[in-house]
């Protein structure tokens, strides 16, 4: 069924409105009517399902028949801090990730990154990032819309991942654990992050603030993988290990 978001006050009753451009897309270019069934989901990880009630010009009324716990919400919660990459791959991992179990995106602007974001493109980018992020979220039969939070620096990015549960810094040099040891280690709760360097890779200064903020190397195998293959790697190991 079709799938959308709404704040979570728009739960208060047995009839939920839906307007804008989600009640334009279900009258107009879903075709949908009266008594068609479709998911709400409160950005809390609770779906409701639910038959429309009626359709107007601009809104579209729906009667909650019954409601749940999304099923494809992770046991944990998953921070993927990324360093900014050029052209359509931030936009690719952000899709990817979103599909994968991640549940805030934070981009990383870091010492060798080839790709810039000028301040004043920041909010252009940040908005096209999170329609990506919405429409992945629906595509998937998530349960909330991932967070995508503005651009932090690197030592920001490292302090942030401090206070998590279980965080790890993505690196191809020496120095490193492997995932496997990282992941079997914890207890599949709380909050897990990690941080993916761009295509330029990390430099030695910020692989060593991350060891010095006692947040370990991680190193994925052999190969040297794409900025835009490595997390998805990490998530595929994650949902896996924690069995989501």
């Amino acid at each position: 069924m079709p799938r959308f978001f709404l704040p979570s006050g728009s739960f208060e009753s047995r009839e939920v409105v839906i307007k804008g451009a989600d009640a334009s897309h279900i009258s107009r270019s879903l075709r949908m009517t009266v008594g068609d069934a479709l998911i709400l989901c409160d950005m809390r990880s609770n779906e409701y399902e639910c038959t429309i009630k009626s359709i107007t010009q601009d809104s579209v009324t729906a009667e909650i028949i019954s409601s749940r716990r999304a099923e494809s919400e992770p046991t944990c919660f998953i921070t993927l801090y990324q360093g900014i990459a050029k052209g359509e791959k931030m936009e690719t991992i952000i899709q990817k990730a979103v599909e994968l179990g991640v549940c805030r995106f934070v981009p990383v602007r870091t010492d060798r990154a080839i790709a810039k974001i000028p301040k004043d493109a920041e909010e252009g980018k940040l908005q096209r990032w999170r329609r990506i992020s919405a429409e992945a979220a629906g595509q998937s039969g998530r349960g909330i819309i991932p967070g995508i939070c503005p651009p932090v620096s690197f030592a920001e990015a490292i302090e942030r991942m401090s206070r998590d549960d279980l965080s790890f810094v993505c690196y191809e040099g020496d120095g490193t654990k492997p995932l496997s040891k990282i992941l079997s280690g914890w207890d599949k709760k709380g909050s897990v992050s990690f941080l993916i360097g761009p295509e330029g890779g990390l430099s030695v200064p910020e692989t060593g603030l991350a060891l010095s903020a006692n947040i370990p190397l991680a190193g994925l195998g052999k190969r040297i993988l794409r900025t835009e293959t490595a997390p998805l790697c990490v998530l595929s190991c994650i949902g896996f290990y924690c069995e989501f």
